[in-house]
């Protein structure tokens, strides 16, 4: 890409031998939950992804230079900074390598950055959605009209259910996103594996994940994939302890008629404080 961004060169000889690689974004690193906890979580995602026979990328912006791949220290880098880096999402990544900044990208910037070097993977925890009230608000991620733009495939654990779950799926729709529960016909809502909302479609093996991201590639389609995974068994106990905390949270806002934009960073305090340190060991574990 002449200069513009920066391949580290684990990930430039596994693009140039064809390797499997599998992309990781760096805002689950640095907003997502706080030091040492981010920099232990990072380094064991790229070990699990190593021990499985691909290799890791993990991206973001450093200097004003987007970097698909980064060294430990670069990682340590980002998340010892935390929230002093800017969260940035496809509309702030212009401004970010204008100014030389340092950026942690969100899905969408994560998954424009993968599909320009050729990379077809991408695991993160929880993708974001339509928030509620959002036919009001027009708060709507934009990792939802990534997906109906970017050929990647992406593997989360679904959306959190403070978002409006039956209109991200709506939402995904109209964008022709392909969204995909796998070994489950129910989309999964993070911590919890029940949304009450049915997937358009399944896949129950690896192979059958892949065989559906290489029929979208050989088409051209053009459109991202999202393959939803429920939370495991064995976190369900405590997955479903911070559900009803969410629950808790979404009556309280109701009752307090807090609304719009304020609503959010309000249940995502509430469900903080009403569940202790379970929701980051959760979100860990989810990822």
């Amino acid at each position: 890409e002449g200069g513009l961004i920066k391949v580290s060169p684990e990930v430039a000889d596994a693009l140039s031998c064809g390797a499997p690689l599998v992309a990781l974004e760096s805002t689950i690193i640095s907003h997502g939950m706080p030091y040492p906890q981010n920099f232990e979580t990072a380094k064991e995602i790229e070990a699990i992804v190593r021990n499985k026979g691909a290799v890791p990328a993990t991206i973001a912006i450093l200097d004003g230079i987007p970097r698909i791949g980064l060294s430990t220290d670069e990682l340590e880098k980002l998340a010892k900074l935390g929230t002093e880096v800017r969260k940035t999402a496809r509309r702030d990544i212009a401004f970010v390598v204008a100014t030389g900044g340092d950026g942690a990208t969100t899905v969408s910037a994560t998954m424009f950055f993968a599909s320009m070097v050729g990379i077809s993977v991408f695991v993160t925890g929880g993708t974001g959605g339509v928030h509620r009230h959002g036919e009001q608000t027009m708060d709507i991620s934009s990792d939802l009209t990534e997906l109906g733009r970017t050929p990647v495939a992406v593997v989360s654990a679904g959306a959190k259910s403070i978002l409006d779950i039956p209109r991200t799926l709506e939402y995904l729709e109209t964008q022709g996103v392909c969204v995909a529960g796998y070994r489950t016909n129910e989309f999964p809502a993070f911590f919890t594996e029940t949304s009450g909302c049915k997937v358009p479609c399944r896949v129950d093996s690896a192979e059958g994940a892949a065989r559906l991201i290489e029929a979208n590639m050989k088409l051209r389609l053009g459109s991202g994939i999202l393959i939803a995974v429920p939370i495991p068994k064995e976190h369900s106990a405590s997955g479903n302890f911070i559900e009803s905390a969410i629950q808790r949270a979404l009556a309280e806002a109701k009752e307090k008629n807090i609304t719009g934009s304020a609503e959010t960073p309000f249940l995502l305090s509430k469900v903080n404080e009403l569940t202790g340190g379970a929701s980051l060991a959760a979100n860990i574990a989810l990822v």
